[in-house]
């Protein structure tokens, strides 16, 4: 078998020990490590066709995975305007009016990454934006992508004058006392009646959108990502780039499960597992119990400051328990958006309902978990239920002194609960680290930092929001690597560097555990390596 690649001179990391492994060089063929040794063992395994590089050093840490990404519907969500940057209503007046000055007559605005911080304690709603936007139709995404906001103009093309009713629980058209939209509209469906009147970018355009998205994450280092949805073409986007050579990363996809599916769309879903092709793959289901915080639809166990945040997203809770239940004898792991206490603790009982009925070796997540009282901790590791956490919300969107809107809306003693990431890996659960891109940016590094120094990423000067919940180095690293694997069931070929697993690589200028955590997101990323291919190679080596 033809060698593919040939790793010299370099220091392989492993996560498990924290250690660098005695060899200094590896081989990979067919997709796999196929020998660890000294250089010259290494480079004698070559011929002409090996990709052979000099690592001169660097340090190789198994391959870094997302725990929670969305590829395709960030790569449409993120074209428009860039609103992340704005920190209050006067920016984000002033970066609507430039764009709109670039407008065509009847064109469209969308813009994305809006943080509701920017309306301090005023109520989030387009009244603000009517000057600058008035005749333009506008779609504003707030950060959490569960949420948006419309222009006067949008709502009137949508025909949406008043409140209407959703199969969602938790998705509204807010309007005021007088029942006139705000302009606020909460979770998917809401939203999806004033996108599907907006014009929508051809399939190609799609496309290559994605295939830009992820050639640029393959450039930060990661080398595969657990994709929460598999709506629309997403799938058939992902075979055409994979049989193209075109996906540079491996990509293990969770279609969405949402309420009011029935027996058909439950079998549909079962049916589809193992779907794929050399890098990606159906594996599991993706379920939401609730919504965000910060837009008042997740379900708290008491409502928010505003008496928000009181249901769950399935009008039948119940129902829900049914088919984690029917999912789990089916052998299908499930992976449920939970941010409220109350979620949360649903989730774990849903599960440990299923697990009452057999099959205990399907591993099951909860992802976000922003909140959660002392006595929900040690049920994560009691029922093996994995957790998939993503601390850069918490460094991006709250701040130390709880000023900012989830904290607000929370209160004492929740808003002190943030991203209990310390707490759960300390009572044994698996905790997985991810971006949930597009919400926040997907640099692993970056994600990794978050979690070490819990700071503000804009300024990193500031306090730490919670820094009892920091992780270690090490830790981090595992969340990104060892836990990854072990959350998709692939422990056993994934997550380390060892002869038989993918040659799924990062290799960085610098060791990953000794950079400061304040530092590490700058660290240079020098090659990126999936299935024994380089997907990402810097000028240096």
């Amino acid at each position: 078998m033809r060698t593919s690649l040939v790793l010299l001179s370099a220091r392989l990391l492993d996560p498990v020990t924290g250690e660098f492994l005695p060899q200094t060089a590896l081989a990979a063929v067919d997709g796999r490590i196929s020998a660890l040794g000294d250089d010259r063992e290494m480079r004698a395994l070559a011929d002409a066709s090996t990709t052979v590089v000099d690592l001169k050093g660097a340090v190789v840490t198994p391959g870094l995975v997302d725990g929670h990404i969305h590829p395709v519907t960030g790569a449409e969500l993120t074209h428009g305007l860039d609103l992340s940057g704005c920190t209050d209503v006067d920016a984000v007046r002033a970066a609507l009016a430039g764009a709109v000055r670039d407008l065509s007559p009847g064109a469209w605005l969308h813009g994305w990454g809006l943080d509701p911080n920017v309306f301090g304690d005023r109520p989030v709603r387009t009244a603000p934006f009517d000057a600058v936007l008035d005749g333009v139709p506008a779609l504003l995404l707030l950060f959490d992508a569960h949420s948006m906001l419309a222009s006067r103009r949008a709502l009137e093309l949508a025909g949406v004058d008043g409140p209407r009713t959703f199969d969602q629980a938790t998705a509204e058209v807010v309007c005021d006392a007088d029942g006139r939209p705000t302009g606020l509209l909460l979770e998917d469906a809401a939203c999806e009646l004033v996108e599907r009147v907006a014009p929508q970018p051809t399939r190609a355009e799609r496309l290559d959108r994605l295939a830009a998205a992820l050639r640029t994450m393959a450039a930060t280092g990661l080398t595969g990502g657990h994709v929460m949805d598999a709506n629309g073409d997403s799938l058939d986007f992902f075979a055409e780039l994979d049989q193209a050579g075109r996906l540079p990363l491996r990509l293990r996809v969770a279609p969405w499960c949402q309420p009011g599916t029935d027996a058909d769309g439950v079998r549909a879903l079962v049916e589809g597992q193992g779907r794929g092709g050399r890098l990606w793959r159906t594996a599991g289901v993706k379920i939401f119990m609730d919504g965000t915080v910060d837009n008042g639809t997740a379900w708290l166990e008491q409502p928010d400051c505003h008496g928000e945040s009181r249901h769950a997203f399935w009008p039948d809770p119940e129902e829900y328990t049914r088919i984690v239940g029917e999912l789990h004898r089916a052998g299908v792991p499930t992976a449920t958006h939970a941010i409220g206490d109350a979620a949360v603790r649903h989730v774990l009982d849903a599960v440990e309902k299923a697990r009452a009925s057999g099959g205990r070796g399907v591993r099951h997540r909860v992802e976000h978990i922003e909140t959660v009282p002392d006595d929900t901790l040690r049920r994560f590791a009691e029922l093996g239920v994995v957790a998939s956490m993503q601390p850069t919300h918490c460094c991006d969107f709250t701040r130390a002194d709880h000023s900012d809107n989830w904290s607000r809306r929370l209160g004492e003693p929740r808003a002190s609960r943030a991203w209990r990431c310390r707490d759960l890996h300390d009572s044994g659960a698996v905790v997985v680290l991810g971006s949930d891109w597009p919400i926040a940016p997907y640099p692993p590094l970056g994600v990794m930092a978050g979690a070490r120094h819990r700071r503000p990423t804009r300024d990193l000067s500031l306090p730490p929001h919670g820094p009892d919940q920091a992780l270690s180095a090490l830790e981090a690293l595992r969340g990104m690597t060892v836990n990854a694997a072990y959350a998709a069931g692939e422990e056993h070929e994934a997550g380390r560097i060892a002869v038989g697993h993918r040659a799924d690589l990062t290799v960085l200028a610098a060791d990953p555990l000794t950079v400061p955590a304040t530092e590490l997101a700058d660290v240079p990323v020098l090659l990126t390596v999936v299935d024994g291919e380089p997907t990402h190679r810097a000028a240096q080596v």
